[in-house]
């Protein structure tokens, strides 16, 4: 009963609009005084704060979290997305597929959907609605597009995700490859059906010459270096991913100076948007440890998992239940905060169904990017509403069906979770 309290506590609170860490700290504190008494509510506050943040491994968010400003002040996303112009501009729909190819190019050095979709939106949503895109294609497909960052390593969601799972953060990273792509093909697809149904819906861009071409690809080879340094050293087993990260975050300031793009004020800025992300991300951290300190009194989790167990029912019921509730919870809240306050009370149910905590941590972020687009809240649509300056239903509308497409790629996770785990395991 106490459980069931903290939840719907929790759930009016963020509903209020209470900053989702003081939301959770609250409903968790409430839970101690319920269960225990003052003064052991009290020791408890003492200790966790400290003890909570002290992994090793959360050090790695702060340095990615710079480094995708790095890369954002170095221009890299206008060489992308001008690369994918030239390659692919003269078949229909060539503009989307090279702001598609720009999103995924973007996410493999930069762990911010909502940095990588205001981006997007600003250099590629305006430049698809003037070459006479419909704007709910020209927008949505960027808002969908831009969620890949949380997937595609380096991604500082799949950090928190293993750090709160206490799962290996190195494998968790390289897991998120090949669902990325996959995520990203089935946009690409998804772009492309009404494109079959009528060629002429799309308009065709520029025939670019190989010069052309040579120069643009040439500008955006930078990213390979960026994604090699970060990646490619984990999965080799040659750094650790906090090391892999102040690599990958030197490589970005590097890469700003090359460019001449490095100023005083844009890196003061990079410094302080990255401490203000960081300070968010460790404040839910410490409220996350200190509910699920209060819900593990109740001892609900394990009492969840017993009568699971005993339904005669097929897991693969229980985990269309589990996805409707995360689409559910989507709706609402973001990431962060449903890995934080889900992930410890849900990840044993899920693995005494069989499946693993790194294939988890991938269907998790999934479904939270899933949310990113879908109303009320979706993060990524507003942004990319704001960017391009258009109305927000209209950019729903144009994400819906690639919405719909993630949960199918969701339910094949599901289906075949091989997918998912096959590269990681061959670390």
């Amino acid at each position: 009963m106490i459980a069931l309290f903290m939840i719907v506590l929790l759930v009016l609170l963020i509903t209020m609009r209470v900053p989702v860490s003081f939301a959770i700290l609250f409903s968790g504190i409430v839970g101690l005084l319920l269960q225990t008494t003052a003064g052991a509510t009290l020791g408890v506050l003492e200790i966790i704060p400290l003890s909570s943040v002290q992994s090793l491994s959360l050090t790695a968010i702060p340095l990615f979290i710079l480094m995708a400003h790095f890369m954002l002040m170095s221009g890299m996303m206008d060489s992308l997305f001008n690369a994918g112009r030239a390659i692919f501009g003269r078949m229909p729909g060539g503009t989307g597929i090279a702001s598609t190819m720009a999103g995924v190019g973007f996410s493999a050095v930069s762990g911010s959907s909502t940095a990588a979709a205001a981006t997007l939106a600003s250099t590629t949503s305006v430049r698809m609605i003037e070459e006479g895109y419909r704007p709910t294609t020209a927008t949505g497909i960027v808002a969908s597009v831009g969620t890949l960052a949380g997937m595609i390593p380096p991604s500082v969601i799949l950090v928190f995700y293993a750090v709160t799972a206490e799962t290996n953060v190195g494998d968790m990273i390289i897991a998120g490859i090949v669902p990325g792509l996959i995520i990203a093909v089935a946009l690409l697809i998804t772009m492309f059906l009404p494109i079959l149904r009528d060629p002429l819906s799309v308009p065709r861009g520029e025939r670019a010459t190989w010069s052309t071409k040579g120069r643009e690809v040439a500008q955006a080879s930078p990213i390979v270096l960026i994604f090699v340094a970060v990646v490619g050293l984990i999965y080799l087993g040659i750094v650790t991913p906090t090391e892999s990260a102040a690599i990958g975050c030197l490589v970005a300031f590097l890469l700003v100076v090359a460019r001449r793009r490095m100023t005083w004020s844009g890196l003061v800025e990079s410094v302080v948007e990255s401490v203000k992300a960081s300070a968010m991300i460790f404040a839910i951290v410490i409220a996350a440890h200190v509910f699920g300190h209060a819900f593990a009194h109740t001892r609900s989790a394990a009492a969840m998992v017993d009568w699971v167990s005993g339904l005669a029912v097929p897991a693969l019921a229980i985990m269309v239940l589990i996805l409707l509730l995360y689409v559910v919870l989507g709706f609402f809240m973001d990431q962060i905060a449903i890995i934080a306050i889900t992930v410890p009370i849900v990840l044993p149910l899920v693995q005494t169904l069989g499946y693993d905590a790194i294939w988890f941590g991938v269907f998790v972020v999934l479904m939270g990017e899933i949310g990113l687009i879908s109303p009320p809240l979706g993060l990524n649509v507003f942004v990319v509403a704001r960017a391009a300056r258009r109305d927000t239903v209209e950019v729903f509308r144009g994400a819906a069906p690639y919405a719909l497409a993630m949960i199918l790629v969701a339910i094949a996770f599901i289906l075949f979770p091989g997918i998912v785990t096959w590269l990681p395991e061959s670390m």
